[in-house]
């Protein structure tokens, strides 16, 4: 996962294979944004990103890593804010839904079926190494649940989105469905 933040806005892509030159980040990023490919500048860890046919290991980008993207303001044509476009889509609203989606399931909704088969402790459970691992394992898989709620919720679909609105309700149903169950398994494990 890779946070892109760009003015106010942030978004979640799959972060590209470290062999993949910035060039082609940076189209995906001109993708979702609508700028021109060379109308922005990339940074991560306080560096411009500048060289497009580096690849990404050069910059050193690892999985949960963030890039802040700056675009271009021409010189000749000052920014007025009341004549900025909204470049804001349904489509890219729910190009986002989706990825986050495709994340949870891809990487959490393995470990949370795997949780849910687990075996209870046969002793009692504050004393077994078994215990505390299935402890360590329901607070990682719940925090990145929660985080993945919290970022569904941070989608806003504008009030004539019918279809975005509907895929992200979709999308936090399944996500707390997850929750739900990684709970309620944990509480059966604490019962024993």
């Amino acid at each position: 996962m890779l946070t892109v933040k760009w003015d106010r806005e942030s978004f979640y892509l799959q972060l590209p294979a470290p062999s993949t030159p910035l060039r082609e980040l940076r189209s995906l990023i001109a993708q979702l944004t609508h700028l021109e490919t060379d109308g922005f500048k990339i940074i991560h860890s306080g560096a411009v990103m500048k060289d497009d046919n580096a690849p990404l290991s050069a910059y050193r980008l690892r999985p949960n890593a963030s890039i802040t993207i700056i675009a271009h303001t021409p010189l000749s044509e000052p920014l007025q804010l009341n004549q900025t476009p909204n470049l804001r889509t349904e489509q890219t609203v729910l190009s986002l839904i989706q990825a986050e989606l495709a994340n949870v399931r891809r990487d959490l909704t393995p470990g949370v079926e795997a949780f849910l088969v687990q075996q209870q402790p046969d002793q009692s459970p504050a004393v077994t190494p078994q215990f505390e691992e299935q402890e360590k394992e329901h607070t990682r898989l719940g925090e990145l649940l929660l985080q993945s709620l919290l970022r569904l919720d941070g989608i806003i679909a504008e009030g004539d989105w019918e279809h975005a609105r509907r895929e992200r309700k979709a999308a936090v149903k399944e996500v707390q469905t997850l929750l739900d169950r990684l709970d309620e398994r944990w509480a059966e494990i604490q019962k024993h």
